[in-house]
């Protein structure tokens, strides 16, 4: 199983809507993760076929993360990134891409994609929320 990750403004029946619209072209939901921060909703949904629950959704106007990211979720987020592609970066990991998904004051959620993800989840640990490629570490 691999997931799709959606991001989307934190609203009452959103998981309602993913679930209709996905039931609708027969994807099954084989288990959910969801973090709420500053306002976005962050659901990964494990699914049989995440390229086409990605195609799916986007074309109901959901915005889903690239699926070779590894999403994590840092406290104190502006000061914590710096550390932590420093602390790759150290451990010959390059950082390829970084994408805020959503902060508050006191978190943030990124999505990362690395020369190394295996090395990189390993690395981060409890930061990590979605490996790369989708897997739930």
């Amino acid at each position: 199983m691999k997931s799709v990750t959606v991001i989307a403004e934190d609203r009452v029946s959103l998981l309602s809507d993913i679930s209709y619209i996905l039931g609708k072209s027969s994807i099954n939901i084989e288990s959910l993760n969801m973090d709420i921060v500053g306002g976005k909703a962050i659901i990964s949904l494990m699914v049989k076929d995440p390229k086409k629950a990605k195609t799916v959704l986007e074309g109901n106007g959901f915005n889903t993360a690239q699926m070779d990211a590894i999403v994590i979720k840092v406290k104190n987020h502006l000061s914590e990134m710096a550390k932590v592609t420093e602390w790759l970066s150290k451990e010959k990991v390059s950082v390829e891409d970084c994408s805020m998904i959503s902060s508050s004051p006191s978190e943030g959620i990124f999505a990362i994609r690395v020369d190394k993800p295996r090395k990189a989840a390993k690395l981060l640990g409890s930061m990590v929320l979605i490996n790369a490629g989708g897997d739930y570490i």
